[in-house]
């Protein structure tokens, strides 16, 4: 079994057609929805790019992984996904923002941080590997990858960067066909993420949205969250801004959607749907001023709650399953549902009965999250954990703090 694992940045469920938002433009994705098993209690068990990601491929807690914000670099000496699907002949290449490699804070562009060079930093990613750590300017005259050397790769001249990852994205599916071995491909879109800047995004998608109205969420306060760091702060200026920077996320959100299509297509085309484990999900969502926040890093629904799609015709039935999936049991659910062993040390559970829709499955009805904080702010430099529990994913923030495992030095990380 195949797994062709495709995912966006910063969207949240609640900004797609399917889930409700008669504003959305995501005929793709709502179609996928009708199509596929969804797990509609989706949570991102770390609402932060690196610790997701970080969590996605150890299937392990923020507290284990060492991942407790964005702009450090995770060890290479985990066990991954990756390492176990080349364990059983794999091919298993990456395309896109990987965010788990850089060690100090800004300086995002600098190779040494974007640059992520082949062998162990890869976390077994060792087939196709077109990728960086993180930007978030979308365009060919400021968006870059790297292969297998710090030189910075044009998408090309006039390239948007999400449809040039598709496009690369595609090939290397063609690519993979041709080998006759199983492979896992995963897409990684740094859409819709922030700046929300109109030169940020292609005008057809902006023009679908120039007559749509974007009111201030129903639970938007017009004062800052009292516990909110700089992060997750609104100046008025900002404040003015929500609307349109609501227009252009769901501008890029139809972008997102274009491209899910391509992919499906893409699938369908190449004779590969019945053997492969097509996912749509996100890392974590964005407030937009609700509970006086904008950003994530917080468990609210607006920032915790993402789709999750899985098809896989003749295998996955289609229908939703009303399951509280946590970020750290995707990696035992892929795996056993290829037929792979959990490697030891994997901390998230496998779901693999209730996406199947087997009698008697597992359906947990909660999960375990964690929130560090905006850890780099503090003097101590120590991390904390907060938990919380959601049957429905209505979450709420949680402020416990245990004892500290690993010290950090800012603002140069190892873990």
């Amino acid at each position: 079994m195949n797994i062709v694992y495709m995912f966006a940045d910063q969207l949240r469920r609640m900004s797609l057609g399917y889930a409700g938002d008669e504003r959305a433009r995501t005929p793709n994705i709502d179609r996928l929805a009708r199509e596929s098993c969804e797990l509609t209690e989706a949570v991102s068990g770390h609402p932060v790019c690196a610790p997701y990601r970080a969590s996605l491929l150890t299937g392990k807690y923020t507290t284990s992984t060492g991942m407790v914000i964005n702009e450090i670099r995770i060890s290479p000496d985990h066990d991954t996904l990756a390492k176990a699907l080349n364990r059983a002949g794999y091919e298993t290449s990456y395309i896109g923002k990987w965010h788990m490699y850089a060690n100090e804070l800004g300086n995002h562009y600098d190779p040494k941080n974007s640059y992520i060079p082949a062998g162990p930093d890869r976390l077994g990613f060792d087939g196709h590997f077109a990728a960086f750590n993180f930007h978030h300017e979308y365009y060919w005259d400021h968006a870059y990858y790297h292969l297998n050397s710090p030189e910075k790769l044009s998408w090309g001249d006039g390239a948007y960067e999400p449809d040039a990852e598709t496009d690369m994205a595609i090939r290397e599916l063609e690519r993979l066909k041709e080998m006759g071995k199983p492979f896992a491909l995963f897409l990684s879109l740094g859409t819709p993420h922030d700046p929300w800047d109109e030169s940020n995004v292609p005008r057809e998608w902006l023009d679908l949205f120039r007559d749509t109205d974007f009111p201030l969420p129903d639970n938007y306060l017009p004062e800052n969250d009292p516990h909110a760091d700089g992060w997750a702060r609104l100046s008025p200026e900002e404040r003015r801004m929500l609307p349109e920077w609501m227009r252009v996320y769901y501008a890029m959100t139809a972008d997102v959607d274009y491209n899910v299509g391509r992919m499906r297509e893409a699938i369908r085309r190449l004779g590969l749907e019945e053997d492969t484990i097509f996912v749509f999900t996100s890392d974590h969502g964005e407030l937009f001023g609700a509970h006086g926040r904008r950003a994530k890093n917080i468990f609210y629904e607006e920032a915790v709650r993402v789709p999750f799609l899985m098809r896989c015709p003749g295998t996955i039935p289609e229908g939703s399953r009303s399951v509280c999936l946590n970020t750290v049991d995707i990696m035992p659910t892929l795996l056993t549902l290829c037929g792979l062993p959990v490697p030891e040390g994997v901390e998230g559970r496998d779901l693999s009965d209730a996406v199947l829709g087997k009698e008697n499955a597992f359906m947990p009805d909660g999960a375990l999250m964690m929130g560090t904080g905006a850890t780099a702010d503090w003097g101590s430099g120590f991390e904390s954990t907060g938990k919380s529990c959601s049957s429905t994913g209505r979450t709420i923030p949680s402020r416990r703090t245990i004892s500290p495992r690993i010290p950090l030095t800012p603002p140069c990380w190892r873990i």
